[in-house]
Parts: structure tokens; C-alpha cells; sequence
């Protein structure tokens, strides 16, 4: 059966005039739904865009973090930056809106290496404190003569050369043998009249550990890193028994003795103007309201500067708050170098203390940047190359004078400080503010009024790397030996870190230096001859 079309002329002139009603009808609901479209089904669109958006967005913070972990745990520790330079602008987010800015700056990064020939380094004299020993080699008499006339030879001159012998470490007891004396005639009175030379002091007295002794395993563990189970071991090889809790509980000891010279050096660093300032994380078992999980801190003040002996102290606290500053820097007036700790702010919120930050820290967040990035951040790349800038005025202005180091700051750091304000200023918006970029910018411009402060003199240095250096062996140390057992323990460590370390900092063989002190100190009788002893003040020739 054929369907017959429906055309116009079937229908009635009513039943038209209602299809057209209806059309129009339809239209007007059509225009209705595009001026008021489905909110509710909009707004849901919007939410699933944004959320999108806000996954991807934390999906590449993710992966930022996991190549920054990676970089960190099996890549160079090296914060050196390459020379080549046509990767440096290669990211779009830098060069959208400020890529004029950065253009005409990038003739900044230009580095030009002049041919040259590699040298072979050269091997460096053996120190001329060490004892020597002559080996002649000589011809035997009969070949001193001419084999054709038969004529004397005449010696011209020697070959002289050197090599390096070592004895192992040397075992020795010393035995002291303490006299007594009587009277006969007191005696058949039967009087007792015994005379006897006095015994020296010593610095354990109860012990039969020589200075030299307890020089080594100070040395050893506070110095070389070795845990005391292992200089046991060391001592076992040559039969000799010094159990770790024996060497432990001298460590201990020895703080009673050691502490009057480190309130002096407290005292003096106390005194001084420029005090730096850092702390970090060790681990002690038994420690009272703590797991053993629980993270205790070593804080760690310095003085350094041109003309005057360095100071290094280590303090034990349980915890991280603001109150252990407040109490370690308590009567300081000057500059105050830390980081971005904000337990510093209430010691230089007064007056008395200016508040000095550490460009290390600013570049350290930017390398993050650098090193977790696929394309090798060119933002990151831009503010780490002018903080090499600065870096390389700091080196050339080294060894000159105060004033002269403040002069060439503010006429040639100044500039490059703030080219990299300006760049900060322009890119703070424009990174996720919980990825590396953003919390590196962050960083940096909540810290810049510190950072600037190192122009105010120049004594003062760019960074808090000094201190952090010092920090090093420490936890060096604590890889190996982990935790202390006792808070006792944790307290003495930090005597006797403040003790080696600052005499490391002063240029003194630290065996050398503690061998000398634990001697000497049992005498000492007056503040002078205490303060002798210091290691910022001490003779270094009196030590070997």
C-alpha cells in the first residue's frame, strides 16, 4: 500500500492556523531556553571543568614532587647550572606576558669559557711538622772512582724525594708509681708520719683513660663520625676491651669539666654583633614524654667574621618551639642570620636585633624548581643565574676590606637584587601556589626584606652556609650512630661538638687541640688561664 503525502490542502484552514500557533509556540520556547538556559546543568559542567582542571593541577605537582625525589635520592647533588643557553627560554608560561622582560635580560647569561689546556695537578708537599727520616743511598766506596783513569768522583748534588709512612695506632700503659715515705723514729714512737708526693690532676681521676685517650674517641666519633661500636671493635683488633658504655659514660663525664669553657665561649659569642644561627633533628630513646620515634633538635649558634676566631655551639633541646631562641640568644644586640624559621621572629621583632636571611635557601628552592622540571624551568634558570651573579661578587670581594665589601655590594649586587625582585613581582600569580615554582616564589618574597639586609655591612655574609657547614658532621655523624640513648648522652654530645668544632673553625688539628686541653685543663686555676684555652684564643703553637 502506497502512503499518500500529506500536503497543505488536506487540512482545514483552522486545523493550519493551530499548527502554526504551535510552531510559533515552539520558537518562543526555543528563545526562552537560550536567554534562561538549564542553570543547574550548567553550574555542574562549570564544578566537573574546575575540578578537572584542580586534578591536573595537583597531578603535576605530584609528578613535579616524584622527579624532584628522584632527582634528590639517585641524581647529582651538584647546584651547578649548565652553560649551554639555548634551552633557556623554552617554557611558555614565562614567556607570555614578561617575555619582553626576560629577552632583553638574557644577554646576562651569556658565559664564554676561553680555550685552554688542561694541566696535570700537582701533588702537594708533605706537611713540614711531620718527623723525617733519612734513607741515604750511596755507591759503595770502591765505585767511587773512574772506570777509564781510575780518577775520584766528585759529589755534585742529590735527588732528593719523598714518601708517605704511617705507624698504626699505638698501644702503651702507663704506669705510675706513687712513692710513700715514714719516719723510722715516728714509727718506734709508734707515731705515723707518712709522707707522700701529691698525685697530678687529672681530668677523669676515677678513670684509666689518658687524655690522649679520650682525645682519639672524641675525636673519633664527634669528628670522624665512627659510633662507639665500632671504635670498640677498632680497640678489640689490638686486645684491648673498652666496652661503648664505658667510652658513653666518659663522654658524659666529661662534660662537668668542659663546661666552664663553654660558658665563656658563650659568653664571647653572646658579646659579639653578628651571630648566625640554625638547628636540626637527632633522635633520643630515652627521653621522658617521648616515643621513640620522636625528633628532639640540636641547635647550633655561630660567630664568625673578618679578624676575629670563629665560635660554634651546640645546644640539645626536646623541641623545636620559640621559646629554646628566645632563651640561647637571650642579651644579643646586632645582626641575627637565620632562615625562614618563624621561631626566629620573636628575638627580632625588638630592636635590638636585625633580622639577616640566607640567599642560600632562596636559591636552593629555585634548584628544586630547576631539577624537577621536564623542560628545565626557564623562570628557574633565569633567578638562579642572577644569584650566581651575586655569588661570583661575593668571591671576588673575598679578602677585601669591610667598607669595600659594603661599597661594591650596593653598586654592584644591588642592581641584580632588583632585577630579581621585578621578576618575582611579575610571576607571583602565575604558578599553582602549592608547586615547587610557587612556594620558591613564596619563599623568596617573603624573605627578600631579610635577604637584603646582608648590604647593611660587610661583615656580614650572603647566606647561613657557615653555620650549615657546621651542621655537616653532625649529621654525618647521626647516618651512622642514629640516635643518643640518654638525654645525658644527647647533652654531652653537644658539649663536645661545640668544643671540636670550634676548634676546627679556628685551624687546629682537633686531636691535637683535645689532647691539649684535657691535659691542661685539670690545672687551671684562674679565668686567664681558662680563657688560654679557648680555641678562638689559644697559641697554636703550644699544641704540637
Amino acid at each position: 500500500m502506497v502512503k499518500e503525502k500529506h500536503t497543505a490542502k488536506d487540512e482545514s484552514p483552522e486545523e493550519l492556523k493551530a499548527i502554526i500557533a504551535q510552531q510559533r509556540l515552539q520558537i518562543q520556547e526555543y528563545k526562552s531556553q537560550i536567554k534562561n538556559p538549564n542553570k543547574p546543568l550548567l553550574k555542574k559542567i562549570d564544578q566537573q571543568a574546575k575540578q578537572i582542571k584542580a586534578l591536573d593541577t595537583e597531578n603535576e605537582i605530584l609528578r613535579e614532587a616524584l622527579r624532584l625525589a628522584r632527582m634528590k635520592r639517585f641524581a647529582s647533588s651538584s647546584e651547578e647550572l649548565p652553560s649551554d643557553q639555548a634551552e633557556l627560554f623554552n617554557e611558555a608560561e614565562v614567556l607570555s606576558s614578561s617575555e619582553k622582560f626576560e629577552l632583553e635580560e638574557s644577554e646576562d647569561f651569556k658565559i664564554e669559557v676561553p680555550a685552554h689546556t688542561r694541566n696535570r695537578g700537582k701533588r702537594k708537599p708533605l706537611p713540614d711538622n711531620l718527623p723525617r727520616e733519612e734513607v741515604i743511598i750511596d755507591l759503595p766506596d770502591e765505585q767511587k772512582f773512574c772506570l777509564k783513569d781510575g780518577t775520584a768522583l766528585v759529589e755534585i748534588g742529590s735527588d732528593i724525594s719523598e714518601k708517605l709512612d704511617i705507624i698504626p695506632a699505638q698501644f702503651k700503659v702507663i704506669r705510675t708509681i706513687h712513692k710513700k715515705y715514714i719516719c723510722p723514729c715516728c714509727q718506734k714512737n709508734n707515731e705515723s708520719h707518712i709522707v707522700a708526693a701529691p698525685l697530678p690532676e687529672t681530668i677523669l681521676p676515677k678513670s684509666y683513660a689518658t687524655p690522649s685517650l679520650l682525645a682519639y674517641i672524641t675525636t673519633s666519633k664527634y669528628v670522624d663520625a665512627l659510633p662507639f661500636y665500632r671504635v670498640e671493635h677498632q680497640f678489640k683488633r689490638y686486645a684491648i676491651e673498652i666496652p661503648r658504655n664505658t667510652m658513653a659514660r666518659w663522654m658524659i663525664e666529661l662534660t662537668e669539666p668542659l663546661l666552664p669553657l663553654y660558658h665563656l665561649m658563650e659568653e664571647d659569642l653572646l658579646a659579639s654583633d653578628y651571630v648566625c644561627c640554625d638547628e636540626t633533628h637527632t633522635q633520643v630513646l630515652k627521653e621522658k614524654d617521648k616515643t621513640p620515634q620522636s625528633k628532639s633538635y640540636m641547635w647550633v649558634r655561630t660567630r664568625h667574621g673578618p679578624g676575629i676566631g670563629p665560635i660554634i655551639l651546640f645546644d640539645y633541646d626536646p623541641t623545636r618551639s620559640g621559646d629554646v631562641p628566645k632563651m640561647l640568644l637571650k642579651g644579643l644586640k646586632g645582626y641575627l642570620q637565620v632562615d625562614g624559621y618563624a621561631a626566629y621572629d620573636a628575638i627580632c621583632d625588638g630592636q635590638n636585633v636585625i633580622r639577616v636571611g640566607c640567599m642560600a635557601h632562596v636559591r636552593r628552592k629555585f634548584m628544586d624548581v630547576y631539577k624537577s622540571s621536564q623542560k628545565k624551568s626557564a623562570g628557574a634558570q633565569y633567578v638562579l643565574k642572577k644569584i650566581m651573579g651575586l655569588y661570583k661578587i661575593e668571591t671576588e670581594i673575598k679578602d677585601k676590606g669591610i667598607e669595600e665589601r659594603k661599597q661594591t655590594r650596593i653598586e654592584q649586587s644591588k642592581p641584580i637584587l632588583d632585577k630579581i625582585k621585578t621578576w618575582l613581582d611579575n610571576n607571583q600569580n602565575k604558578y599553582p601556589p602549592s608547586g615547587l615554582m610557587g612556594k620558591a616564589i613564596t619563599y623568596a618574597t617573603n624573605q627578600w626584606a631579610y635577604v637584603l639586609n646582608y648590604l647593611l655591612d660587610g661583615r656580614l655574609d650572603i647566606d647561613n652556609n657557615f653555620t650549615e657547614n657546621r651542621i655537616r658532621p653532625f649529621a654525618i655523624g647521626r647516618k651512622n650512630w642514629l640516635f643518643s640513648d640518654t638525654v645525658e648522652g644527647a647533652k654531652a654530645s653537644a658539649m663536645i661538638y661545640s668544643i671540636l668544632q670550634s676548634a676546627r673553625g679556628n685551624g687546629h688539628e682537633p686531636f691535637a687541640y683535645m689532647k691539649y686541653l684535657l691535659t691542661h685543663l685539670p690545672t687551671c686555676k684562674t679565668a686567664e688561664q681558662l680563657e688560654a684555652l679557648l680555641p678562638h684564643k689559644i697559641d697554636p703553637k703550644v699544641l704540637y
